[in-house]
C-alpha cells in the first residue's frame, strides 16, 4: 500500500525555510511541501513555485487546509508562540525552529497547546542529530572519559544578524538567536540541567549598534554550573567573518572529548606567498547539512508512527530559561540561579 505524505507548510520563506523546504521535497519520500507561508511575496513564490506548492500572505490561511498535516515555523523568535498555537488548535503537528519563544510564559503555552491537542512539538536543535555529537553522547553516557567535569561550547555565526534580531523589542540577542544551540548542546551532552549562569558581553566587532540598540553585544561568554556539579563555558560571537563555528570540548575525569572541526575539509594547503591554509564551514547550512536532513527525517518518523520528538517542547523551554538566566545576568551583572522564577 502507498503510504500518505505528509503536507508540509513552510511558515518563513527566509534561509532556514528554504533548506527544509528543500529537505522535506527532495529528501525525505514521505513528505510534500504543499503550502508556503510568508508575508514577503517574492522569497515565498520561488519556493512554492520549485515545489508546487500554494503561497499564503498569512499563516491562518493556510492552517485551513486539511492537507496540511505540519507546520515547519522558520519565522523570526517574535512570532514562533502565536503561529505555534495557532497551528496546534488546528491540529497540525508542529517542528519550531530555535529560540522556541521570547518568554517562558508563551513556551509554556505552546506545550500546552500541543498536549492538549496530541500534537507533536519538535525543536530545531539539529547538533543532537549530528553523527559526531551523538557519538560523543553516547561515550560519555558509557564513561569513556569518566565523570564529565568541564563543558566548553564554542558558538560563532559569520555575518550580522538581521535587524529584529538586534532589538530588543522583537529579540533577546546573540546569546538566543546563535548560541541556543550551545545552551541545548551542553546541556545534553552533561545529562544535567543548568542550575547557574553567568554572563558577560560587549559590543566589540560592531560597537556602532549600540547607539540604536543601548543593549546589543556581539560578543558574549556565559559560565555555567550544572545541578549535577559540573561546570561549563559557552563563547558566543556574531559576525566573526571567517565562517560558521561550532566545537565543543568535554573534560572528564579520565580524558577529554572533542567534538567538531573548525576547518571544513581535511586539505590543507601551502605556498611560499600564504603560507598554510585551509577552509573554514561558509555556514550553518554547510556544517550541520546531515543533521538538518535527520533532524526532519525524524520529526517526520514521529508523526507517522506516533512518537514523542527526541527534541521536545520542554528541551526547547530548558533552553530559553538559560538564555533568559544569562541575559539576567548581564542586567544585573550578577549570577543567576536556575529555575527562574
Amino acid at each position: 500500500m502507498s503510504m500518505k505524505k505528509v503536507g508540509i507548510c513552510i511558515i518563513g520563506a527566509g534561509r532556514a525555510g528554504s533548506l527544509h523546504a528543500e529537505i522535506y521535497s527532495e529528501h525525505i519520500v514521505n513528505s510534500r511541501v504543499i503550502a508556503v507561508v510568508d508575508s514577503v511575496q517574492e522569497p515565498a513564490m520561488r519556493i512554492a513555485k520549485k515545489y508546487g506548492a500554494d503561497w499564503y500572505i498569512n499563516h491562518e490561511e493556510a492552517l485551513k487546509r486539511s492537507d496540511v498535516d505540519a507546520v515547519i515555523i522558520s519565522t523570526p523568535t517574535f512570532t514562533h508562540a502565536r503561529i505555534a498555537i495557532d497551528a496546534a488548535e488546528a491540529g497540525k503537528h508542529i517542528f519550531c525552529e530555535k529560540p522556541m519563544a521570547l518568554t517562558l510564559k508563551e513556551a509554556d503555552e505552546m506545550i500546552a497547546a500541543a498536549r492538549r491537542v496530541g500534537v507533536k512539538l519538535q525543536i530545531g536543535f539539529m547538533r543532537r542529530f549530528d553523527v559526531d555529537f551523538q557519538t560523543a553522547k553516547r561515550m560519555i553516557e558509557e564513561g569513556v572519559i569518566g565523570k564529565p567535569s568541564i563543558i566548553k561550547s564554542t558558538g560563532h555565526g559569520p555575518g550580522l544578524p538581521p535587524p529584529w534580531a538586534c532589538d530588543p523589542k522583537t529579540s533577546i540577542g546573540m546569546l538566543a538567536e546563535v548560541n541556543s544551540h550551545d545552551f541545548d548542546s551542553v546541556r545534553w551532552l552533561m545529562g544535567s540541567n543548568i542550575s547557574r549562569v553567568y554572563a558577560e558581553a560587549e559590543a566589540i566587532a560592531v560597537p556602532e549598534l549600540k547607539s540604536r540598540y543601548p543593549d546589543f553585544y556581539d560578543r558574549a561568554v556565559v559560565t555555567l554550573r550544572f545541578a549535577n556539579g559540573s561546570l561549563g563555558l559557552i563563547d558566543g560571537g556574531c559576525p566573526v567573518k571567517y565562517g560558521y563555528d561550532a566545537r565543543v570540548e568535554v573534560l572528564g575525569t579520565d580524558g577529554v572529548i572533542l567534538i567538531g572541526e573548525l576547518k571544513s575539509q581535511s586539505i590543507l594547503v601551502c605556498k611560499k606567498e600564504t603560507g598554510a591554509y585551509t577552509s573554514t564551514f561558509p555556514s550553518w547550512r554547510d556544517r550541520f547539512k546531515d543533521a538538518y536532513l535527520k533532524e526532519d527525517k525524524h520529526f517526520i518518523e514521529c508523526i507517522i508512527n506516533d512518537r514523542k520528538p527526541l527534541v521536545s517542547g520542554e528541551d526547547g523551554r530548558a533552553a530559553l530559561e538559560a538564555v533568559l538566566a544569562a541575559t539576567k545576568s548581564l542586567e544585573e551583572v550578577k549570577p543567576i540561579t536556575l529555575p527562574l522564577t
